[in-house]
């Protein structure tokens, strides 16, 4: 467990946090979204502990993978979460909370470019 988490949270909210992270970033490798990046935001912003940046191959990928990842974590962890954007699939957000995901159309992913706004371009911390 990164110590920035620890910092900002307590122990077992940290260790969720963790659990939630590794839920999301597996859920995402099993559904084939690209480019996975996950950038920590522990100690840096209060919006969450980790933002994860992935691309799918089309927008119906894009729209399955948010679904599918939205039915994982209510069913693993018991949360609802919030989901953007999937009307159109270009660009869909999913707030857990802790984590915040990004899933992108390659296109739109590299035209808006979080990872660098973030700070983070190619030495992001890929999956």
């Amino acid at each position: 467990m990164p110590a920035s988490s620890a910092a900002t949270l307590p122990n077992s909210d940290a260790q969720e946090a963790e659990d939630l992270h590794k839920l999301i970033l597996q859920s995402l490798d099993d559904d084939q979204a690209q480019e996975v990046t996950s950038i920590p935001l522990a100690g840096k912003s209060s919006i969450a502990d980790y933002m994860v940046v992935a691309s799918g191959r089309s927008t119906r990928h894009v729209a399955a993978v948010a679904e599918k990842l939205a039915e994982r974590i209510k069913a693993e962890t018991g949360r609802p979460v919030r989901i953007e954007g999937l009307p159109t699939a270009d660009w869909v957000l999913i707030d857990a909370n802790d984590v915040v995901v990004h899933l992108f159309r390659p296109e739109v992913r590299s035209f808006y470019n979080l990872e660098r706004m973030w700070g983070f371009g190619d030495a992001a911390e890929a999956s």
